[in-house]
């Protein structure tokens, strides 16, 4: 017994020796706390051989003010979502659609950008995440698993309405929206939704060159952010716009962004900032670390600058003109109008701040805004990495350069709501005597007094040479016409429609063959509109346009139903309003121009004109599309006018027909 204690003891004094000889020998083993531990992923991101995609909600918190209509209380709320390569195909500019559907509206989101700008914004109908910086997404086999390349998190916060209790209610559904993929309804388990989209085999993409980052897309009106030099602290960029649509335009236009990394505008060409306040410079980070710069040379230090094209007497200047397409004073035409006036170009000096004091570090702008007077309004999608564009060699030889790097932002025109348009039409006819004038508020009422006037009201139906007249004058001719016509009067009238631009659309014939229109355009601002344009679908009664009279016109392919037409050369000067011929008791008198358009109804079916097929199916007006009256004028009003005013005639020829029958 006691050489067994010797031996014990002598095993226990040999054990250091031993671990230090045999590391990898292991005589027990530890299930202590201490061990390393790791997160066990959802079963369905082990089974998925696609793009996985994944949102957790977390709770939520109300807010103020309380109410006790469930329907109305907001909530704040944060979520989690996920996007995961599973497979052997590289995922190039994934698209993540998360279908919002009680009234939610993003604060922020990070590890992603929005395609539908700014924040905070609604996403009522859904929303589509991009990745920024994390465009794409790598396989796992080429990246040996590294997450950070196969992946991206977007952690969102927001405000959401509705629903009962503190778990915040999940999305209806989330996809992936990259052409080409196709995903199944997803699974949802407590707060948890999950998806594993595959591709389509069917799917046959079209034939394009291999390009190393995403393919460029179409749009309205296509920016490109180039780099096209690039220094340890600062790079210097081109911004090149094009108006692709044939009825987009911008006047005077104001392009904005937003810097993501305390970057700064040192110098411009072909472009000013609307504001330098070289204060911003000294209180910021750049300040901070430029110690010896002159920052009251600085072009601006904003962090949301306001840019705007040069006037045309700076084309020639040494220091800030003396580019291509520069210095047009905010004009952007559409190509079929004047090409060389349907691009801009500018560049600009960006200085960068630590940790991007590198020669490769770039990172554009973010939330994109451009607006121009009278224009459409332009949503802009996030800058998408392209491949580097070229250049021709500026030397002259036949050789091609290429930028340090480039990105494209994608803006295209949208619908104006309801009451928030900048034009609107109104309607007449020759078999009416009343006519339609443009919808009340159609431009909005946001600076009106609705206690003077009703702002969801019809508007009063007017003798055709009012609307020659301001609104502000309208109204005893209105009241004079309503009695004349029996019509009721109600105690508070429409308010006006607010819009500095309108076009009035008069059917001016109807015969077998053909039929025939007036428009006439009215300017209500005080300034002219130089090079205007306007564009009106018919439908299928635009294909038999004939000509405009007074004006340019062709039809726009490719279904060429909608009619373009502008000044003709020395008349494309829309004046504004003037005095009256005697000021003190004549109302202004707006700028107007007119011309009478012919159609022809051979091989177009039955074409009913006054019951709407003769009416425009949109407008517009240097771009932007203008509200049309809700209903039309009505043909039997005015054939009974038609009957009794030529009842003496019919008569006549009665009676002389009966005359002349006797005598013989």
């Amino acid at each position: 017994m006691k050489i067994r204690y010797v031996h014990l003891n002598l095993l226990i004094l040999l054990l250091p020796l031993i671990n230090l000889l045999f590391p990898t020998l292991s005589l027990a083993q530890d299930y202590g706390d201490d061990a390393p531990k790791k997160d066990t992923p959802p079963p369905g991101l082990i089974h998925c051989n696609g793009v996985y995609m994944s949102y957790n909600s977390g709770d939520r918190e109300k807010l103020y003010p309380r109410t006790n209509n469930v329907t109305a209380q907001a909530w704040s709320f944060k979520a989690t979502a996920m996007i995961v390569n599973t497979g052997i195909e590289e995922v190039k500019g994934w698209q993540m659609f998360i279908g919002f559907h009680h009234r939610e509206i993003i604060v922020s989101a990070t590890g992603a950008v929005s395609t539908d700008g700014e924040f905070p914004y609604d996403a009522s109908n859904g929303t589509t995440f991009i990745g920024s910086p994390n465009t794409d997404l790598k396989t796992s086999i080429e990246t040996a698993g590294d997450y950070d390349k196969i992946s991206t998190n977007i952690e969102i916060t927001g405000t959401l309405f509705g629903g009962r209790g503190t778990a915040t209610p999940l999305p209806k559904t989330i996809k992936l929206t990259n052409d080409g993929w196709e995903c199944p309804a997803p699974t949802s388990k407590g707060g948890t939704m999950e998806v594993c989209c595959k591709r389509n085999p069917k799917f046959k993409a079209k034939d394009k060159a291999k390009t190393k980052f995403m393919p460029r897309k179409k749009g309205d009106l296509n920016i490109v952010y180039d780099v096209l030099q690039a220094y340890t602290s600062n790079y210097l960029a081109q911004v090149t716009i094009d108006n692709n649509s044939p009825l987009g335009r911008l006047d005077h236009w104001n392009l904005t962004w937003e810097w993501m990394r305390g970057e700064f505008i040192y110098t411009m060409r072909g472009a000013y900032a609307a504001e330098e306040k070289p204060s911003e410079c000294l209180h910021s980070k750049a300040g901070q670390f430029y110690t010896d710069l002159d920052f009251s040379q600085v072009a601006t230090c904003q962090k949301k600058p306001i840019l705007k094209d040069l006037p045309a007497e700076r084309k020639e200047d040494n220091i800030t003109g003396k580019l291509p397409f520069c210095c047009k004073n905010g004009t952007l035409l559409p190509t079929i109008m004047d090409p060389s006036k349907s691009r801009a170009i500018f560049q600009l000096q960006v200085y960068k701040v630590p940790p991007d004091q590198n020669r490769t570090a770039f990172f554009p702008p973010q939330n994109w805004k451009i607006d121009g007077i009278v224009n459409p309004q332009y949503k802009c999608g996030p800058p998408i990495r392209v491949d580097a564009t070229s250049f021709p060699d500026p030397s002259g030889l036949q050789a091609t350069t290429y930028a340090v790097a480039s990105w494209q932002v994608v803006c295209n025109i949208t619908k104006p709501k309801p009451k928030a348009a900048r034009c609107c039409v109104s309607y007449s006819a020759f078999y009416n005597d009343s006519a339609i004038p443009c919808n009340t508020c159609a431009c909005g009422c946001g600076d009106i007094d609705t206690d003077t006037c009703n702002a969801n009201a019809r508007p009063l139906l007017l003798p055709p040479d009012t609307l020659l007249v301001p609104f502000d004058n309208r109204t005893l001719k209105a009241r004079v016409w309503a009695k004349r016509k029996h019509m009721a009067v109600p105690k508070k009238l429409p308010c006006p429609d607010n819009c500095g631009i309108s076009l009035n659309w008069h059917v001016n014939s109807d015969y077998t063959d053909g039929w025939s229109a007036r428009v006439t355009l009215f300017n209500w601002g005080n300034n002219a509109v130089e090079d205007w344009f306007a564009a009106v679908d018919l439908g299928k009664a635009g294909l038999g346009y004939e000509n405009v009279y007074s004006f340019n016109g062709t039809r726009l392919p490719p279904k060429n139903q909608t009619i373009f037409f502008q000044g003709l050369r020395g008349m494309n000067y829309l004046i504004g309003l003037t005095n009256g011929s005697n000021p003190a008791k004549d109302p202004q008198v707006p700028g107007k121009m007119q011309s009478v358009i012919s159609f022809k109804k051979r091989n177009l079916g039955s074409l009913n004109i006054p019951g709407g097929d003769g009416f425009p199916k949109r407008v517009f007006f240097n771009g932007e599309e203008c509200e049309l009256p809700k209903y039309f004028p009505k043909k039997s009003y005015g054939e009974r006018l038609s009957g009794i005013r030529f009842f003496p005639s019919i008569l006549l020829v009665i009676t002389t027909f009966l005359a002349i029958t006797d005598r013989f």
